[in-house]
């Protein structure tokens, strides 16, 4: 069963994208190719074990078992050394990646308290999109009370789309909530 966001990217979004943007070539529409799901945590220098917990939480967020990352040199006045565990990532595809950012759009992020739409800037010049996320506990998938420290993470989600325009046309018409102009922040 193909999943919901995928069949209205199928059956919606690209049909409003070609008459927007006029693709000559049906390949020429921008699609989703992946979304990266990191938690950067600089506390795991001193307490190692926050490492685990970081992990299985991620896991539980995105369905997929998250790797560790490790710092890729040293860092005197971090106390960093090469080769030490500082976060974990996950990089979604195909399937799960279409039900992580149904799940994001449509019960995560409505659960952000003060949620005012996702600060449309975060488009590196190419299409592709980051935003952070201040609190997992958003996340329905992690119990509040089973948690050690709330914890934040990054969401990267990368495109096909040539320019930053046709990105955030993307997302928008798969229902991301951008902020509209001349909101606060």
């Amino acid at each position: 069963m193909t999943p919901r966001l995928q069949e209205i990217y199928g059956n919606t979004v690209v049909g409003k994208l070609n008459e927007e943007f006029k693709y000559a070539n049906p390949n020429q529409t921008p699609r989703l190719v992946k979304i990266v799901a990191n938690m950067g945590l600089g506390e795991a220098v001193q307490n190692t074990r926050i490492i685990e917990s970081a992990r299985n939480e991620l896991s539980a967020i995105t369905g997929q078992r998250a790797v560790v990352t490790r710092a890729k040199r040293s860092i005197a006045t971090f106390k960093l050394r090469e080769g030490m565990r500082i976060g974990c990532a996950v990089t979604l595809r195909r399937d799960r990646m279409w039900e992580f950012l149904d799940r994001l759009i449509s019960i995560a992020l409505p659960r952000v308290r003060d949620f005012r739409g996702i600060n449309p800037k975060g488009f590196d010049g190419n299409g592709n999109f980051s935003m952070g996320i201040k609190e997992h506990i958003i996340f329905p998938e992690i119990e509040y009370d089973k948690i050690d420290k709330i914890k934040g993470l990054n969401i990267t989600m990368v495109t096909t789309a040539t320019s930053d325009e046709e990105g955030r046309a993307l997302l928008r018409y798969l229902g991301m909530p951008f902020r509209q102009p001349g909101g606060s922040r």
